[in-house]
C-alpha cells in the first residue's frame, strides 16, 4: 500500500485535495498498476531475469539451429541435444548437466556452446546468467593457483545462488592448469545442496582441442575402412576419450576427479570436417553477410584450405575457422556478384 500511495502521489499531485471517495477510487488505480509494473511478465520484458521452474526449452527450434548452423557433426548434435532436452524436461535432476566437448580447432565446439548458452538465456554469451572462461586469460599464473581455486568456488557459487540456472563455459580445457578444474568437483556431484545452494539446475560445458588427435584417427579409420562418417556411434569414441583426456597431462583433466567420479555427463567428440562440410560453411557465411551465394566462390574459398592426410587430403586441419578470414579475400567478387543479381 506505501508503494501505491507513493506513486498516486507521482501520478496525482492534487491528491490532498480531493475528496475522500475519489481518494479510495485512486489508490486502488494505482495498487492495480504497481501491480501490474511488478508482475513477472511485464518486468522480466525490460530486465532480464532467471528462468522459472516451469520453464522449458523449445526441442523444434534448437533441433532446427543445429541442423542449419553446425556442419559434419552428426554425433555432437544427436547427443546435447537429448542430453540438454532431457535435463531441461527434468523437474528434480540429480546434479548439473556437465559436457565436455572435444575437437581439433575450428570443429564447431564454440559454436554449439553458443547456441545452447542462447536457448538456455535468451541474451546468449551476453546474458549474466551464462559465465565464459578462457583459460590462457582469467586463469594465467601457474603459482597463482590457489588463489583461482578460491575465486573460482565464490563466482560459480554466487551465481548459482542468484540463477540456478547459471550456464558455465569453460574455454581452453587443454591449457588449463592441471588440478585447477577440480575445483568445482562439489559443484557437479549428486548433493542435493551445498553450503545451503543447490548446483543441480546449472549447465557446466568444457571445452578442448584435447582428444582431437583420437577423434580424427578413428574417424579416418572409419573412412579406410569405406564406411561413412556417420556410421560412427558415440560408443565407438566416448570411452577411448574419456581415458585419453584422463591421461593427458595437457588436457586440463589430467587424473581428474569429474572423470574418476564420473561426473561429466558426456563426452561429446567433434568429427574433422571435409571438403563439402567446409563449403556449407563458405554458404553459411556468405548467406549472413547478405551475399548472394556463388558456388565458385564458395569452391575457390574451400580449396584454399589445407587437408589432411597428405596424400588424401580428407579433413581440413583448421575445420571452418578461417572461412571468414579466407572470404573477405573474395569479398568484392562476392559483393559484385550479389549487385549483379539484386
Amino acid at each position: 500500500m506505501r508503494r501505491a500511495l507513493a506513486l498516486l502521489g507521482l501520478l496525482v499531485p492534487g491528491l490532498a485535495a480531493l475528496e475522500p471517495l475519489s481518494v479510495g477510487l485512486a489508490i486502488g488505480v494505482a495498487s492495480a498498476l504497481t501491480g501490474y509494473l511488478i508482475h513477472p511478465n511485464f518486468y522480466c520484458g525490460y530486465v532480464e531475469c532467471c528462468p522459472g521452474a516451469r520453464q522449458r526449452l523449445n526441442a523444434t527450434a534448437l533441433k532446427v539451429q543445429l541442423d542449419t548452423k553446425l556442419f559434419g557433426q552428426h554425433l555432437a548434435k544427436d547427443v546435447v541435444l537429448k542430453a540438454v532436452m532431457g535435463f531441461s524436461n527434468n523437474p528434480s535432476p540429480k546434479k548439473p548437466l556437465t559436457l565436455s566437448l572435444h575437437g581439433w580447432a575450428g570443429t564447431g565446439k564454440n559454436f554449439l556452446s553458443q547456441i545452447l548458452a542462447e536457448h538456455v538465456h535468451r541474451a546468449g554469451l551476453r546474458s549474466k546468467f551464462v559465465h565464459l572462461f578462457l583459460a590462457t586469460l582469467h586463469f594465467p599464473h601457474h603459482d597463482k593457483l590457489k588463489l583461482y581455486r578460491e575465486q573460482l568456488q565464490n563466482w560459480i557459487r554466487g551465481n548459482v545462488s542468484a540463477c540456478p540456472h547459471s550456464v558455465f563455459i569453460f574455454d581452453e580445457m587443454d591449457k588449463m592448469h592441471p588440478g585447477l578444474i577440480d575445483a568445482i568437483k562439489p559443484f557437479l556431484d549428486y548433493y542435493e545442496q551445498v553450503d545451503g545452494v543447490s548446483y543441480r539446475k546449472a549447465i557446466f560445458i568444457f571445452l578442448s582441442n584435447a582428444g582431437g588427435d583420437l577423434i580424427n584417427k578413428a574417424a579416418l579409420d572409419f573412412w579406410t575402412s569405406g564406411k561413412q562418417r556417420e556410421e560412427i556411434e558415440l560408443k565407438d569414441l566416448e570411452p577411448m576419450l574419456s581415458v585419453g583426456v584422463f591421461n593427458n597431462k595437457n588436457s586440463g583433466l589430467w587424473h581428474s576427479s569429474l572423470i574418476d567420479r564420473n561426473l561429466i555427463d558426456y563426452f561429446v567428440p567433434f568429427l574433422p570436417l571435409e571438403h563439402k562440410h567446409v563449403k556449407m560453411c563458405v554458404r553459411a557465411e556468405m548467406t549472413a553477410r547478405g551475399y548472394s551465394v556463388d558456388e565458385k566462390i564458395v569452391e575457390a574459398v574451400a580449396d584454399e584450405m589445407t587437408y589432411f592426410p597428405k596424400e588424401q587430403k580428407i579433413y581440413s586441419d583448421k575445420g571452418c575457422k578461417t572461412v571468414q578470414a579466407k572470404l573477405d579475400i573474395h569479398e568484392d567478387a562476392a559483393m559484385r556478384d550479389t549487385n549483379a543479381k539484386g
